[in-house]
């Protein structure tokens, strides 16, 4: 037996200058050096200045032991909604480190949250790709600094350690600011650092996340309030806050899942399958209060020649693109989803086909000016512009009764206007050039 051959493989040591840091954009270094500095800055001049009791100890070792187990228990989890999160990650830690913040001095704040994303990084993330080590630094960096912020807001309303006030009003108020501060002082560190290193992508999902990231957020700051008053009047209660914790990340990951399947994994939009089955409760909602809607079936022209020219992944970005500013074009209500290769559709609830033909060629005409920043397979740096399409817009109940037959009339449309020379909007009202096609297409779905 090969001896060698089962020993686990060596951690290799990668020089300075090759770290993946030094990779990413100027601006990005320079701010999360910055704040990296301004963090250990701040917790040198702590140990300096905050003297450490045996309480603090004691209450250090015991936030320790209480977030050390509960990553274990859902290292699964959290490796599993770190790997699907397509927005900034909620790790959840604040749940121990909020007590941490208002409980313990600064020092012993700054080792806890190192303690804790060292284990992250090693237990959790280690086995991920995409978490680089200078990103374990960078989250924690910004978990400590909000901690230094909602300590700081906090003690305003305190006459001195939250453990010795005896007002609890004070305490009470003391830890809904700390709660507000941290929750707000994390948001800015990561908007700035998210915009820094992607600028060019920036949109206001994916700066700010969801409005169930932030949700989730606040939630557990606000169990992490909770821990506060737990460990001060009856420290043995902590334990009660693992069931909870748990039901929480299994539940986002839940969540998560159902999210993944219901989109087209690419563009984020909805998958066909699931706008399919959004569109007709769209059908009986209009026939249940007879109103109407109207549907844009949208085809990049002459896609194949980006593929063909830069690569998939200059298309793939392509693609990206169209969906973010489908998106941006329309209501939070309207349906919008991929149905596979470069064609796309749109549902407008409530519009009739001549406002969906106006909105359409406001699209067509903004497609025209997309510049699409992106690269070659082999990494050369590569600008797509002038790129078209051909829309093809139907409306219910005039071009059919049921959502196939209003796609099958937009489709219809859009074969038109590519017969017709591309880069333009056709509606279903052009009954005379569409009469041959919208045979044929009711045909093939008949057969």
């Amino acid at each position: 037996m090969n001896r060698q051959a089962e020993d686990p493989p060596r951690r290799r040591w990668v020089a300075i200058r090759d770290w993946a840091l030094w990779k990413r954009p100027r601006h990005w270094v320079y701010f999360t050096l910055s704040t990296e500095a301004v963090t250990l800055g701040l917790t040198i001049a702590a140990f300096l200045v905050f003297p450490i009791t045996t309480r603090d100890m004691g209450v250090f070792a015991l936030l320790a032991v209480l977030g050390l187990v509960h990553t274990e228990a859902t290292r699964k989890i959290e490796r599993m909604r770190r790997t699907l999160n397509v927005t900034p990650h909620i790790n959840m830690t604040s749940v121990w480190m909020l007590p941490a913040a208002l409980l313990l001095p600064p020092p012993l704040v700054a080792v806890l949250a190192a303690v804790f994303y060292a284990h992250l990084g090693v237990r959790s993330w280690g086995n991920l790709k995409h978490v680089a080590a200078h990103k374990t630094v960078t989250n924690a960096t910004t978990m400590i600094l909000s901690c230094y912020a909602a300590l700081f807001a906090a003690s305003f309303f305190l006459s001195g350690p939250i453990d010795t006030t005896v007002d609890i009003e004070a305490v009470a108020i003391a830890v809904i600011v700390g709660v507000v501060v941290h929750f707000a002082a994390a948001l800015a560190v990561t908007v700035v650092a998210l915009y820094l290193a992607e600028p060019d992508k920036a949109t206001p999902e994916r700066l700010l996340g969801s409005y169930d990231d932030n949700a989730l957020e606040l939630t557990t700051l606000c169990l992490g309030g909770l821990m506060v008053l737990v460990l001060l009047h009856q420290p043995m209660l902590s334990v009660l806050m693992f069931f909870p914790m748990f039901v929480l990340q299994r539940s986002m990951l839940a969540k998560q899942l159902e999210e993944m399947a219901s989109k087209d994994l690419k563009t984020g939009l909805l998958n066909a399958v699931t706008w399919h089955n959004r569109g007709e409760r769209e059908v009986s909602r209009a026939a249940r209060t007879s109103t109407e809607f109207s549907v844009l079936m949208i085809d990049l022209d002459y896609f194949k020649k980006i593929n063909d020219s830069y690569g998939h992944l200059a298309g793939d970005d392509m693609l990206i693109a169209l969906a973010d500013l489908l998106k941006r074009e329309t209501r939070s209500h309207d349906l919008v989803g991929r149905f596979g290769g470069e064609e796309f559709v749109v549902l407008l609830a409530g519009a009739s086909e001549l406002e969906a033909l106006a909105a359409a060629e406001r699209i067509r005409g903004l497609i025209t000016e997309l510049v699409v920043s992106t690269q070659t397979n082999d990494g050369s740096p590569v600008t797509i512009t002038e790129r078209t399409a051909s829309i093809g817009v139907a409306a219910y109940p005039n071009a059919g009764l049921t959502l196939d037959e209003v796609l099958a009339a937009a489709d219809a449309a859009v074969y038109v206007a590519k017969e017709g020379g591309r880069n333009r909007v056709v509606g279903t009202a052009n009954r005379e050039a569409l009469a041959p096609r919208l045979v044929s297409v009711t045909a093939l779905m008949m057969s």
